[in-house]
């Protein structure tokens, strides 16, 4: 299989929208943190199992978003290091490290595709905290 200078190019697109998507979970996730903390802050007396549940949620959220982001920049700048090696015509070295990168992509789509679940969570410890039964209605 040949790869050449722009097979690599071809995760620029998807990148950007990941990225874009990838800042947008953050920027809700931390309104989300700082409510709670401001809420906390204001009374700390109203501290439940609710709450612990939904701030050790929040933990596992942002450390998720953050491999996506790491991995998902780290897969562009290996493509864009590749692209470089494929210009000196080391074209196996060039591949190598877009076997790399696509690795490093797939971490952060499944990092994206568990942190959706566990966002998931987060509103079932929501709708636990009113007191009404899952099933009734």
């Amino acid at each position: 299989m040949d790869i050449d200078i722009s097979t690599p190019a071809l995760l620029f697109p998807a990148v950007s929208l990941l990225f874009l998507s990838y800042t947008n979970r953050f920027l809700a996730l931390s309104a989300l943190i700082r409510k709670l903390h401001t809420d906390w802050i204001q009374s700390p007396q109203h501290c439940s199992d609710h709450l612990l549940a939904q701030i050790a949620n929040l933990r596992k959220r942002l450390i998720l978003i953050r491999w996506m982001q790491v991995s998902g920049a780290l897969s562009l700048f290996l493509c864009v290091c590749s692209m470089g090696v494929m210009l000196f015509q080391l074209q196996s070295l060039g591949a190598v490290m877009f076997g790399i990168a696509l690795v490093l992509m797939a971490v952060s789509l499944v990092a994206l595709v568990r942190e959706a679940y566990i966002s998931g969570g987060a509103l079932n410890i929501l709708l636990d905290a009113t007191g009404q039964p899952k099933d009734s209605c």
